[in-house]
């Protein structure tokens, strides 16, 4: 199984945010045990990185992004993503480009925390991602 995880929850995880940090921590468990894999968009790179050398410091956050740089892949955005995400009925710009890089990649389900966001096609929240990927 395939998943994008969006940057709210891979920052549960590396900011100890809780509660939600308690299944985002189940999820990259899996990510690193090769259960699933795990991608993120590019852009959520240097949103992690900014949002934790805010929280933290640079080599923090820059040890941080390291790490999980080598449990998920990157999937570039392209102008043609940015093109067709311009168009997409999503309303929101960014959840419509990361549907368009994940639709674009294969992926199965986009993890997600935003409420929003979960009413559109493979959106999927991290409790009812564990819950499938248990079954």
């Amino acid at each position: 199984m395939k998943i994008l995880v969006d940057t709210n929850v891979i920052l549960d995880t590396l900011a100890a945010r809780e509660p939600y940090n308690k299944q985002s921590d189940v999820i990259f468990e899996l990510i690193v045990k090769e259960h699933i894999e795990g991608y993120m968009l590019t852009s959520s790179v240097t949103d992690v990185y900014y949002l934790l050398s805010k929280m933290y410091n640079d080599t923090n956050a820059r040890n941080k992004i390291g790490g999980l740089l080598e449990i998920v892949q990157v999937i570039e955005v392209t102008k043609a993503d940015c093109l067709t995400a311009l168009k997409s009925p999503i309303p929101d710009y960014e959840d419509a480009l990361i549907f368009v890089c994940a639709d674009r990649a294969g992926l199965d389900y986009i993890v997600t925390r935003d409420k929003e966001f979960l009413n559109y096609p493979k959106a999927i929240s991290p409790g009812s991602f564990l819950e499938r990927a248990e079954r």
